[in-house]
């Protein structure tokens, strides 16, 4: 017959256990609309105790968003093999899957607020942001990228990330969808500044030499054809 005795947690333990519970319900709502009451509730401790693991509310949640910063981060991580836009394929599915299970915290986190403004946190969205950037350049074979390019990989990464907030206001368009379009707005970011750049023009040339043609940049291109028909 079991006593029902609680365990007692070590100190690390505890703290972990408290950012996992503040992030689910940072995936239920905003963190500025979770309290800390509701955090004690949920882990099944007392408020003061919270507090004696985590010197304020600010302290809990930058901890909770840095591991959240981290999964995202991680999320763009992907084995260096087979075509450019495939890859950017699976990429995009593991980022949405991450804004599905943590939408208002994803949506808190980017568009900032009294809990999740400080210094602390915007560093840690600018973080996730180098690690994406960082990510696709390591995939284009490039340590030091030229001026348009820079601008190509910046500017898509704020795309996904606007493209991911608005999907999350209603979800009106299929998920799928949005995330083969991030990757044909890749493909298309490229072109445009290959037109007008001769080194974003062979950097193109060596992107496309790869791609199938059943591949997410063929399709794109397959699409302009039709359209322009």
């Amino acid at each position: 017959m079991t006593t029902g005795v609680r365990r007692r947690m070590g100190v690390e333990e505890r703290r972990q256990q408290l950012i996992g519970v503040a992030l689910e319900l940072f995936s239920q709502r905003s963190p500025d609309d979770v309290s800390i009451d509701e955090i004690a509730a949920a882990a099944g401790i007392s408020r003061p105790l919270v507090y004696h693991y985590f010197p304020g509310k600010l302290s809990l949640y930058e901890a909770a968003l840095k591991r959240a910063a981290d999964d995202l981060a991680g999320r763009f991580v992907e084995p260096q093999e087979g075509p450019l836009g495939v890859r950017l394929l699976r990429v995009m599915r593991r980022f949405f899957d991450f804004v599905d299970e943590h939408g208002p915290g994803f949506a808190a986190l980017m568009r900032g607020g009294p809990a999740v403004g400080s210094s602390a946190t915007n560093a840690l969205i600018d973080s996730v942001r180098q690690a994406a950037y960082d990510q696709i350049l390591s995939h284009l074979g490039i340590a030091n990228p030229p001026a348009r390019l820079e601008l190509v990989v910046r500017s898509w990464i704020s795309l996904a990330e606007s493209t991911a907030l608005i999907w999350l206001d209603g979800r009106r368009i299929p998920r799928g969808e949005l995330e083969a379009q991030l990757v044909h707005d890749f493909a298309a970011l490229a072109a445009v500044s290959a037109a007008y750049d001769e080194e974003m023009g062979a950097l193109m040339r060596v992107m496309l030499r790869d791609e199938p043609a059943d591949g997410p940049f063929a399709d794109l291109v397959g699409r302009l054809i039709a359209l322009a028909s």
